[in-house]
């Protein structure tokens, strides 16, 4: 994209000079604006090792389509998304991430166009409330990863956080920051309520900001104990980080949704984008990466930790009320920093 935009400003210097060297007061045409309606543009919180295959995939499969992405966290995406949505126009057609409690609201704002793929009914669904606004396009799982130099015994429930060897060493990133991490305090506070942070907290428990910089900080032996997110982990342990991810038997599940947004001029193309990212293909893809897939036909490769197939996970996750936790987000929030003494 960002060689899009120097090529336009290049040509539309161009055009400039020479209607500056025309003479006269003959009025000179304007250099033709490229065309990108054929271009599918998908913003996504992936990160590059998996948004790559997929395009990848997706392009071969439809030689005629034109596809461009941009990688960044979630609250940039959406800021990003906000931004543009003031100056008239969102330039997406597609939005991944894994911010469960953005979709809702985009939903909400009325953003999103209702759209139920032909695939759906070959995957497994964790939103009760389905109605074609967004899919589920990856089933993302935390569990707790241990610095193995300084953890031996490996973590098997929630509560052995509160044991002595976890003392002052254990980290979350700040829900405030952090999407999945606000999505798994909020399921472990319905699921075992504000003591499990209270004892977290008595225990020497320490908050981070990203999910990337808490396992960074086990990694490097900072903290011994971190909540982290399963690809994350996945990819530092292959650059020959000492971690090992350690799942209760209580499942974090938080689900990657994938949307198309209202009014795209690309809507065909982007249809076909939704319904190769829930094919068999692309969710082998996503398998690979260290994650769970939405398709119960997919190998599921367990080189680093075993993460269970996707009706597995759903049954084994503990549950959760989506829109209730969107509309409890800023008190949620609130609490979880009065708690763990997070500094504003």
């Amino acid at each position: 994209m960002k060689k899009k935009l120097a090529l336009l400003v290049l040509a539309a210097v161009a055009s400039m000079a020479i209607a500056g060297c025309g003479g006269g007061g003959e009025k000179k045409a304007a250099a033709p604006k490229a065309d990108n309606t054929k271009k599918l543009i998908v913003y996504t919180s992936m990160k590059e090792s998996l948004i790559k295959g997929i395009v990848e995939g997706f392009k071969k499969q439809n030689p005629g389509v034109e596809v461009d992405y941009q990688s960044a966290g979630a609250g940039k995406l959406m800021a990003k998304i906000a931004a543009e949505r003031q100056s008239g126009k969102i330039l997406a057609d597609v939005i991944w991430t894994s911010e469960v409690p953005d979709f809702y609201k985009m939903k909400q704002e009325g953003i999103l166009e209702v759209y139920k793929s032909p695939v759906m009914k070959e995957t497994i669904n964790p939103f009760k409330d389905y109605d074609g606004s967004f899919h589920a396009a990856r089933l993302g799982t935390l569990g707790v990863i241990v610095n193995t130099d300084k953890i031996k015994t490996p973590l098997t429930q929630w509560s052995d956080l509160m044991k002595p060897e976890y003392k002052g060493k254990f980290g979350i990133a700040n829900p405030a920051l952090s999407g999945t991490s606000f999505m798994s305090v909020a399921i472990l506070e319905k699921k075992y309520g504000w003591k499990f942070f209270e004892d977290i907290k008595a225990n020497g428990g320490r908050v981070g900001k990203g999910s990337g910089q808490v396992i960074d900080d086990t990694a490097s032996g900072e903290l011994s104990a971190s909540l982290a997110v399963d690809y994350i982990t996945k990819s530092k342990i292959e650059k020959g980080a000492k971690l090992q991810m350690c799942y209760p038997p209580e499942l974090l599940v938080i689900p990657s949704p994938v949307a198309i947004f209202k009014g795209t001029a690309k809507l065909d193309p982007a249809k076909k984008f939704v319904d190769y990212l829930l094919s068999k293909e692309a969710q082998q893809l996503v398998a690979n990466q260290g994650t769970i897939p939405v398709r119960e036909d997919v190998t599921m490769p367990n080189k680093y930790f075993k993460l269970p197939a996707p009706k597995e996970a759903m049954a084994k996750a503990i549950p959760i009320d989506y829109l209730e936790t969107v509309k409890s987000k800023e008190a949620t929030i609130k609490k979880f920093s009065e708690i763990m003494a997070v500094k504003k």
